[in-house]
């Protein structure tokens, strides 16, 4: 596990894209891709770029079940808005939300067949607060695939500042399993702020295990966390350097 600290996020937006970047240059072909406020300084470098996406096909980790690909609260919708319309890719998979209100099994399965027919090259991931990665909350099993999941009441609230009121955010997701992320040939992860500081410093230095998720990825062979000082506030100095 490589740990790369910055000074802010717009510094660590800005190494995760040289990490990308250099990955497609090299023969990448499958982004696992994340929304939310923590890879915005990424796609923001990326839409700057002269990079040319078109032979590029992106996986997303996650979409609110019930919500339509134009509702701007959809992770579609972000996607779209901080990427695609500017960088349109050769194709671009997120899970259906819509599909999954008539049938969340049917549409995980269809969604688990789309990662195993297009292995992913380099996974893009953020953290919360509780160490969860995507929807993946403490005490999922690390042998998980795409499926529907509850949302947590503290996801719940944390996602309600997207949204005009609580009462507005999905109460469930259709979320990539923890094995179909380690299934990817690389990932890189995306923290910052003093928030995130003590889920870090489980997710590196405390003990492989369910209750947090995040700290699976000790286990994964190529792994590159990119954080800001405040988001590495907590971690023991060796790893600051």
């Amino acid at each position: 596990m490589k740990i790369i600290v910055k000074e802010n996020d717009i510094e660590g937006g800005a190494a995760a894209f040289k990490i990308f970047e250099k990955g497609i240059k090299n023969g990448a072909k499958v982004l696992g891709l994340a929304t939310g406020s923590t890879p915005v300084t990424l796609y923001q470098n990326w839409v700057k770029s002269d990079l040319n996406c078109d032979n590029l096909t992106s996986i997303n980790l996650d979409e609110y079940v019930g919500l339509k690909p134009d509702n701007p609260q959809s992770y579609h919708y972000f996607m779209q808005k901080h990427l695609f319309d500017k960088k349109p890719f050769k194709k671009s998979y997120v899970p259906d939300g819509l599909e999954a209100t008539k049938d969340p099994q049917a549409a995980a399965d269809h969604y688990n067949q789309i990662i195993k027919d297009n292995p992913i090259d380099i996974q893009l991931l953020g953290i919360g607060r509780n160490g969860h990665i995507a929807f993946n909350e403490p005490g999922s099993s690390f042998d998980t695939v795409t499926r529907e999941v509850k949302l947590t009441d503290n996801t719940i609230k944390a996602n309600s500042r997207f949204f005009d009121n609580i009462d507005e955010v999905p109460k469930s997701a259709i979320c990539m399993g923890i094995a179909n992320i380690m299934s990817a040939k690389k990932v890189v992860l995306m923290a910052f702020g003093k928030n995130k500081a003590h889920a870090i410093k489980e997710m590196i230095e405390g003990p492989v295990t369910e209750q947090v998720p995040a700290s699976i990825l000790q286990k994964h062979l190529d792994v590159v966390v990119i954080i800001d000082k405040a988001a590495a506030s907590e971690l023991d100095d060796k790893y600051k350097k």
